[in-house]
């Protein structure tokens, strides 16, 4: 059980750092991503594999929030390296979970106005034990408009 809950806990941890710049990682100093109704892969790719796709409306108050990198309801994230400009993207920081346990993220990718794909390398410690991870995600704009349901949810 504990072995099972452990598991849980890194996959939502990789898939966090998947996507360390969901469809909402934009330009900071050229053209950002552009509003609309996105799909997104997220891969991890270590130690266990899983993949999962969602899709979202990113409203224009949400860019800025989604440029300022990932958090979920289990880590808490900051990119104290941050660079995301010219179609690159260039992320290094640490997320930590509600009981306090970090975990180092990497990220690489590139972006246009409709498209956006990272890969992500996590360390941190399970049990004393060192564990490394590898995650990516791939999205793409698929739509100008959110279906009606989505809009007003913001999902």
């Amino acid at each position: 059980m504990l072995r099972r809950n452990a598991m849980k806990n890194l996959t939502a941890l990789l898939l966090a750092a998947a996507a360390i710049a969901t469809p909402a990682a934009a330009a900071q100093k050229t053209e950002t991503i552009k509003p609309g109704y996105w799909e997104s892969t997220n891969r991890l790719l270590s130690p266990i594999r899983d993949s999962s796709t969602e899709k979202r409306c990113i409203t224009p108050a949400d860019v800025e929030k989604f440029m300022n990198g990932p958090s979920n309801r289990h880590y808490a994230c900051t990119y104290p390296t941050k660079v995301i400009d010219d179609g690159k993207i260039t992320l290094k920081g640490t997320c930590v979970s509600k009981k306090g346990r970090k975990v180092a993220v990497e990220g690489e990718g590139s972006y246009t106005p409709t498209s956006f794909q990272i890969n992500a390398r996590i360390a941190s410690e399970l049990f004393g034990i060192p564990l490394s991870g590898r995650a990516s995600t791939e999205a793409r704009r698929i739509s100008d408009t959110c279906p009606p349901t989505t809009a007003s949810s913001g999902k």
